[in-house]
């Protein structure tokens, strides 16, 4: 456990120190583009911030090979260089596609090629645990597809949802660390050795996260861009990728006892198909609901709108942290609510906390919803938001004629239409663009 903390730390620092030089890069080179419709940022902010965390892989990586018992997993496998060669590959996409924003397609073609290379170093999928039928072993291009499917899904979902300051980073940070919890638990408690790389690639991958998240949470300094997003979903699937396909479910020797003593003592055999699609739920659901949406409306299914579920969040009135929050605690509801039914699937008790978690959530969802109404007799005490329609604060009397005309016009600013949250000039945070004060000054008579 101590040399994959050192890991986790060196690939953190290397990333969070190189962050800031990147980020002038980034001013120097221009990979700062204009905001755009569907942006909720205010000021443009520069990219590339991927270029830091993929050193940071580099330097996690390296680490490793140097340390006595992780260096046995760059011995025994080849998974890790298999991953280091498609990252790069994804990375140096990104990077094009940060500075120069190039074609869905050849983003995808790019994708398809980089889970390809892991493949044929080794990193692919080899047989699935299926419930009550066992281990089914897969052919080669049943397994390379599968593993390319794998990769491009986890890959577009963690992209997808790289909407918000610190979101994308966040969640794979969440996601990663339930990831390495599993891993870990079936390398040591089980002695399975092929467990070995997907519990590094987890350490490493919440290590790029935790390094950049300080410079991206809001207001971001500077955005990850699809060189990041890209790179950390790749980490995210190729783990995923080493623990489903590469460790024997035999290995684990549970099957012993009672019938209804093994079927629940297998659970962990069948958490690997489970645990790669809850850690990547969120993102996952963002991104079926996306396509659907856009095919529905006739559009691309990679043409970028403004109906992303921490959109929605916006509109619906959370601030722009409490929507990050929001999604960083249906992220971990998910991905620790599998890990621990991984643990002990006959406790009655994770259910019931599943559930009623779920119930926070749900009123965490709806709680702009509903604005608490102050009694009369603080309504000059509270913010006009709290007071009831069409009540006015008690005023002091005017002490100057300035003042008088100002209390003769009306002030019951609730009087007026709502606004959508979400649109330039709303809500601050959530804005797109500056504050419209002109607006009102024409409303009041100004030419």
């Amino acid at each position: 456990m101590r040399e994959y903390l050192l890991t986790l730390c060196i690939t953190a620092a290397v990333t969070y120190l190189l962050t800031g030089p990147v980020r002038k890069f980034a001013i120097v080179a221009g990979a700062m583009p204009e905001i755009r419709a569907r942006d909720v940022h205010r000021e443009p902010t520069p990219r590339l911030g991927g270029i830091a965390m993929f050193f940071g892989l580099c330097a996690g990586l390296l680490v490793a090979d140097h340390l006595t018992n992780l260096n046995q997993v760059f011995q025994a496998s080849n998974e890790p260089r298999a991953l280091l060669s498609g990252a790069a590959l994804i990375w140096l996409i990104g990077v094009l596609d940060d500075k120069f924003e190039i074609d869905a397609l050849i983003k995808l073609g790019g994708q398809m090629i980089a889970a390809g290379v892991m493949v044929v170093q080794g990193l692919t999928i080899l047989w699935l645990p299926i419930p009550g039928i066992g281990s089914v072993a897969l052919t080669q291009w049943q397994g390379t597809l599968l593993t390319v499917a794998l990769v491009v899904i986890t890959i577009n979902a963690v992209n997808f949802v790289d909407g918000l300051d610190g979101l994308a980073a966040g969640m794979v940070c969440i996601a990663a660390t339930a990831f390495f919890l599993y891993a870990y638990r079936i390398w040591y408690s089980y002695g399975v050795e092929a467990a070995a790389p997907a519990t590094l690639f987890s350490a490493i991958l919440m290590g790029m996260c935790l390094g950049f998240l300080p410079h991206n949470m809001h207001p971001a300094r500077i955005f990850m861009g699809d060189s990041g997003s890209m790179l950390i979903g790749l980490v995210l699937a190729a783990g995923a990728i080493s623990v489903t396909g590469q460790v024997d479910p035999d290995a684990l020797n549970l099957y012993v006892g009672s019938e209804k003593e093994a079927v629940h003592q297998t659970v962990p055999v069948y958490i690997p198909l489970l645990l790669p699609l809850t850690i990547i739920a969120v993102p996952a659901a963002d991104l079926i609901l996306a396509i659907v949406r856009r095919t529905w409306r006739g559009q691309s299914p990679f043409a970028a709108d403004r109906g992303h579920l921490h959109h929605r969040l916006l509109e619906i009135g959370h601030s722009h942290s409490r929507a990050v929050l929001i999604m960083y605690f249906w992220s971990a509801l998910i991905a620790f609510g599998a890990l621990a039914y991984s643990v002990n699937s006959a406790s009655m008790w994770i259910v019931l906390g599943v559930v009623f978690l779920s119930a926070i959530g749900l009123a965490l969802l709806l709680l702009p919803r509903f604005t608490p109404r102050a009694p009369r007799w603080m309504e000059r005490f509270v913010p006009p938001r709290y007071r009831r329609r069409g009540v006015p604060a008690v005023a002091p009397e005017a002490s100057t004629p300035a003042a008088a005309a100002e209390q003769a016009a009306p002030v019951a600013r609730e009087d007026r239409a709502p606004v959508v949250s979400g649109v330039s000039g709303v809500n601050g945070a959530t804005a797109i663009g500056a504050r419209s004060r002109l607006a009102d000054r024409r409303k009041a008579g100004t030419p």
